[in-house]
């Protein structure tokens, strides 16, 4: 069951507030509800970015020695005419 709670706000941060719970589909009432929520949760445990390294194999390509020679044969292939063929 839902308790009844009444705020105070200046009239500026209530236009704000029902304008962003209006962009993001809510009423003002679930949108206060869900920053009340998210803030009694506690701090959110820090990510680490290390877990994006070492993912896959680059199967042995050398992007970084190779990347000049890679962009010269994408730009010159891009740079041809492509011949259509007949129908």
């Amino acid at each position: 069951m839902m308790s009844r709670t009444q705020i105070t706000l200046d009239p500026e941060t209530q236009r704000r507030a029902r304008q962003r719970a209006s962009d993001m589909g809510l009423s003002l009432a679930e949108y206060i509800r869900r920053l009340v929520s998210r803030d009694l949760e506690g701090p959110r445990e820090a990510s680490n970015p290390a877990v994006l390294f070492d993912l896959g194999s680059s199967g042995g390509s050398d992007i970084a020695g190779n990347k000049d020679a890679m962009l010269a044969e994408a730009f010159t292939s891009a740079a041809r005419p492509r011949r259509r063929r007949p129908a």
